[in-house]
């Protein structure tokens, strides 16, 4: 079948369509940035088109031709995320009825009965309305916690379980889930695109195995070989204290743990099991939860985590063209150049530019680097916590710590650009231009446009600073890629 998916980049999107074209499906996919997906293994095998969801002409465009639409998108991290959510629900649903679409599919979250719902959940009740409402048959998939390495669930359930040994918790803990592996989230999508025409409406999926969150850290504990977590009960801790506890002590920034808090305040078990009737279990049955935990862990130790919830842009974020490019008018612009000469062979530089972040570090003052990710946390951004996916590699797109892959030019330029709380927008370049002679040239720029008098300001208070910070990341990068044998390609050095 002919299948468009919205999401493509996001964390389940970018799992799906593989799978869908495993299946034998033609894939278009719509992304915002065509070049998050540049480096992805079936690029070449789908259709990449430009557009947003909420831009009726770009919807018109993706569905056209096409039988089933996949949506995947949520805007969970933006203050108006409802109203968003509820016009790009309409606009896709109104482009599908105009095209002739045979089926979308959508996922959404498990809905507790009789109880008032949170922001999140009824966002994602109200889409999934709008779409079953639509005219276009429409097949809902409700899902509790997705568990599989790289989600935002599966993140925060693993670093509150690993790095607290003992922790207080709030009531909720006791409240029962039903998880789901992310496999079994993957093969129910690609399976309703074959469903009848005549089956419009939701259906709960879940795993078999419903538990509090308190036996999931602590099952969780014993496939990772933890000790027993110690758990302290404390009645008064709402669910807004708890998303700052887990701001604080997991990835997962504060913007994002709110919903995610806020739905498991209920109980989130299936209501019903009906869609047995219409797709048959997996192979061997749905999977355990022990067992997805465990296929979690091993794709985080082999480094082949395909999407991870921070693939998805920050709210706000700046994307292309730089600033400083031609096209650029107004306003000012701060910069802080850099570059060096060195003896070490182009590619062993890059390999060490490549490998920077994560648990790599960056190459100079780790406290002050360490001290501007906790402020940049306890502000409500992302802080250092987000890693990477592989210590060597890296694709356009990828979160990187508190910046994100917007350029890879391999092996000559990567730029970064920033997502902390900052007045203003700040990109990062590294760069190696090859010696006629032997060796290379080592360049560095950090670029800042201020926004108001703020951001003016904060950047003469960092100012006095930059020697320290980028003079030795300039140092301690030649350093390191000197040090290294002329072949390392793996981090290794000699």
């Amino acid at each position: 079948m002919r299948c468009v998916v919205f999401g493509a980049t996001g964390y389940i999107g970018g799992r799906l369509v593989p799978e869908l074209v495993q299946a034998g499906h033609e894939v278009r996919v719509m992304a915002r940035t065509p070049g998050k997906l540049a480096e992805v293994p079936w690029r070449d095998r789908v259709e990449v088109v430009r557009g947003d969801v909420t831009a009726a002409g770009d919807v018109r465009s993706a569905v056209a031709d096409q039988q089933v639409v996949y949506y995947l998108v949520h805007s969970l991290t933006q203050r108006d995320f409802t109203g968003i959510d509820q016009r790009a629900a309409r606009t896709v649903a109104a482009a599908a009825g105009s095209a002739g679409v045979r089926r979308i599919v959508y996922l959404g979250g498990i809905v507790p009965e009789h109880v008032p719902l949170s922001r999140h959940l009824a966002s994602r009740a109200e889409v999934g309305a709008i779409f079953r409402e639509s005219g276009v048959p429409t097949v809902e998939l409700r899902a509790a916690v997705i568990i599989g390495s790289g989600s935002a669930s599966f993140e925060m359930l693993r670093y509150l379980s690993e790095r607290l040994p003992a922790m207080v918790t709030p009531r909720w803990v006791h409240n029962r889930i039903q998880p789901i592996a992310v496999r079994d989230v993957l093969y129910y999508l690609v399976r309703s695109a074959e469903l009848p025409a005549d089956v419009n409406r939701a259906f709960d999926i879940g795993g078999p195995d419903v538990l509090t969150y308190l036996t999931m850290m602590r099952k969780y504990a014993i496939v990772a070989g933890l000790p027993r977590r110690l758990v302290l009960p404390v009645p008064a801790l709402t669910p807004w204290l708890s998303a700052q506890w887990v701001n604080v002590v997991t990835p997962v920034p504060r913007a994002l743990a709110i919903p995610l808090i806020e739905s498991l305040v209920h109980e989130m078990v299936c209501h019903e099991n009906d869609i047995a009737d219409r797709i048959p279990d997996p192979e061997g049955g749905t999977t355990r939860y022990e067992r997805a935990v465990e296929l979690a862990l091993a794709r985080i130790r082999n480094a082949q985590v395909p999407t991870r919830w921070s693939d998805a842009d920050i709210a706000g974020a700046p994307s292309d063209p730089l600033p400083s490019d031609p096209d650029w008018s107004g306003g000012s612009l701060y910069q802080d150049i850099r570059e060096k000469p060195t003896d070490a062979d182009p590619d062993t530089l890059w390999a060490v530019i490549e490998s920077i972040g994560g648990e790599n570090g960056w190459y100079s003052f780790p406290l002050a680097w360490s001290l501007r990710g906790w402020i940049d946390r306890l502000s409500g951004g992302v802080g250092l916590r987000r890693g990477r996916k592989n210590p060597q590699r890296l694709h356009t797109g990828e979160a990187l710590d508190w910046w994100r892959v917007e350029l890879i030019d391999r092996p000559r330029l990567l730029r970064l650009r920033a997502e902390m709380q900052v007045p203003g927008l700040a990109w990062l370049e590294l760069a190696v231009e090859p010696e006629p002679g032997g060796g290379a040239r080592y360049h560095q720029r950090a670029i800042f446009q201020p926004r108001g008098l703020a951001g003016h300001l904060y950047w003469k208070a960092i100012t006095p600073f930059h020697d320290i910070v980028f003079g030795g990341m300039v140092r301690n990068i030649i350093g390191t890629a000197e040090h290294r044998a002329p072949d390392a390609t793996t981090g290794g050095s000699r």
